[in-house]
């Protein structure tokens, strides 16, 4: 059984000359599907809103666009920071700097995303509104704001969804909510978009290894018996190993790449068959954890997002 992602399994000039939008590019996870897209001779737009993270990723992906030398156009990499995705004109602006640098945008990768761990009690109706303003409205924020290039190129668009709707999962009732539309609009988008040429799918990645997600989520109730909650955790996975950002790129490649051309309107799990298993049926902070938190009485958290 292979432990680990496949890696240099594409055609290096698969994506010459065709350009991407990414949001929360600077992401664990949409970094590195803009570093296998480079690789593949496309040029990329990091959207995100730290500055800092936006500026290192660049800088990163342009020394690896530079060390490219089997690809036969010159690859581009820009960086947009300070951009919001619940800020329409944010958007838009974005959209107009990466078409003046780089000149057209042939793919959209909507990544950006908040989340943090909190149950019911705790959670404040702000706190829950901000996750699903940037991850449902924003991924449609992002698709308006690409909208004519997409149209005039034929494009192709990724969201990036989850598992956690698929099944009650406690702590996660806002990101679950928030990536059900997310892959409601995937569906709906596709159907619409697809009569002018335009594909709509969603990957949706499950336990992915050195991720924030992840790392919020594998926790444990100290009894592991000699095993780390990640062990436990993994365990579990039909496939026995964690995901990693390679294989969410990998699944970003092929459904960008002309292989994928008959496919729209699909929810790609990239989870080792995980979901299957009904994942959080065990988990380790259910119930007791979580109804010692619902009955406490204390001020709802702030999100860090």
């Amino acid at each position: 059984m292979r432990n680990e992602a496949p890696k240099n399994i594409w055609n290096l000039n698969l994506f010459k000359g065709k350009v991407c939008f990414i949001t929360g590019g600077s992401g664990t996870i949409c970094s590195k599907q803009a570093e296998e897209l480079v690789k593949l001779g496309c040029s990329v737009s990091i959207i995100g809103r730290n500055e800092q993270k936006v500026l290192e990723t660049v800088k990163r992906l342009t020394l690896l666009s530079g060390e490219s030398t089997t690809i036969e156009e010159k690859i581009k990499v820009i960086g947009i920071p300070n951009i919001d995705v619940r800020d329409p004109s944010s958007l838009h602006k974005a959209v107009s700097t990466t078409v003046d640098k780089l000149g057209r945008i042939d793919f959209v990768i909507a990544g950006a995303a908040g989340n943090f761990i909190s149950d019911f009690n705790h959670m404040s109706t702000n706190a829950f509104k901000s996750v699903v303003d940037i991850d449902l409205l924003g991924t449609f924020n992002t698709v308006k704001a690409c909208y004519d290039q997409l149209v005039l190129n034929k494009g192709s668009v990724i969201f990036v969804s989850a598992t956690l709707h698929y099944y009650g999962v406690p702590f996660q009732c806002h990101v679950g909510a928030a990536k059900a539309g997310v892959d409601a609009l995937c569906r709906s988008l596709a159907v619409e978009l697809g009569t002018v040429g335009i594909r709509v799918n969603a990957i949706a990645p499950g336990a992915i290894d050195g991720t924030e997600g992840f790392a919020r989520l594998a926790v444990g109730d100290g009894k592991t018996g000699g095993k780390s909650p990640i062990e436990r955790f993994t365990e579990k996975i039909p496939l026995q190993r964690l995901g990693s950002v390679m294989d969410i790129a990998n699944a970003t490649i092929f459904l960008f790449s002309d292989a994928a051309s008959y496919i729209t309107g699909t929810v790609m799990i990239v989870d080792g068959g995980f979901w299957h298993m009904g994942n959080f049926n065990s988990y380790p902070l259910y119930p007791d954890v979580l109804k010692n938190r619902l009955l406490e009485k204390k001020k709802p958290l702030k999100p860090k997002i």
